[in-house]
């Protein structure tokens, strides 16, 4: 989840047009099939390592696991399958992860293709084939030149993917304050990532803390955390709250969380 970040003065500026703009027209809100099939209020991110949550309440807490890294190099797709185990009880709602990384390396530097695109739909849709997965989620850093690509490629999926089943989306923070290019996205959530944020780290953080929120509508359904970052914006107890942690969860990891949550 790398972010590439601009500065804050210039989001801020997008953020005022953004909403000038927005006042003229009615935004279409878009419906949350995470809330439609009852997605518990925190979910945790569990990336490419051993991970035993057995122990979690399903009622309270839901996983969302990387299930695979698709690779775009030229024309092709390099497909990688997740490897390590993770240990869930049967009743946890699980969601499959899919991290899309491009090359931009002279010499397979990725196409961007139809081929590509219809193969990334077919294996993201695959991934509903796992055991108790119930959601899709797309995690790609998908730079200006690749987000007509993204777009088409959410398109597809959604249309792809039962009606029933959520479809969502990581997001860079700068993305959710002033730039549109998210908006009407066919997704059920776009999950700002309030964590990592590079140089705009403490500016975006002080924006959040205080009282302001993310223009895109979508954004404004879930909150993308880390366990090693203070959280210092004012959190919507509506919303729901993906974690990520730097290791393995613990019961410690587990214990804390909790606490943090209910503060």
């Amino acid at each position: 989840m790398r972010t590439r970040q601009k500065s804050f003065g210039i989001l801020l500026a997008g953020l005022a047009i953004f909403l000038a703009q927005s006042s003229c027209k009615p935004h279409i809100i878009s419906r949350n099939r995470a809330d439609e099939i009852k997605i518990p209020p925190v979910v945790l991110w569990a990336w490419e390592r051993p991970e035993d949550l057995e122990s979690l309440d399903p009622q309270k807490v839901a996983v969302a696991f990387l299930a695979q890294t698709l690779i775009l190099r030229g024309d092709e797709v390099e497909f990688r399958p997740r490897r390590q185990p993770l240990k869930v009880s049967p009743a946890t709602k699980l969601i499959a992860v899919t991290r899309i990384e491009s090359s931009k390396t002279t010499g397979d530097r990725a196409f961007l293709s139809g081929s590509q695109k219809e193969q990334l739909i077919t294996l993201i849709s695959k991934t509903l084939e796992l055991k108790n997965v119930v959601a899709i989620q797309v995690d790609f850093d998908a730079a200006v030149s690749e987000r007509d690509f993204y777009r088409e490629l959410l398109e597809g999926l959604r249309q792809k993917l039962p009606d029933h089943v959520p479809l969502s989306m990581t997001a860079l923070a700068s993305f959710c304050l002033g730039d549109r290019w998210l908006e009407d996205l066919p997704v059920d959530e776009a999950v700002p990532m309030i964590f990592r944020m590079g140089a705009d780290d403490q500016s975006i953080k002080r924006y959040l803390a205080n009282g302001n929120d993310f223009a895109e509508p979508l954004c404004r359904k879930s909150y993308g955390i880390a366990t090693d970052e203070p959280l210092t914006a004012k959190i919507d107890q509506a919303r729901r709250v993906y974690v990520f942690n730097t290791r393995a969860w613990t019961q410690d990891d587990l214990v804390a969380l909790s606490e943090r949550t209910r503060k």
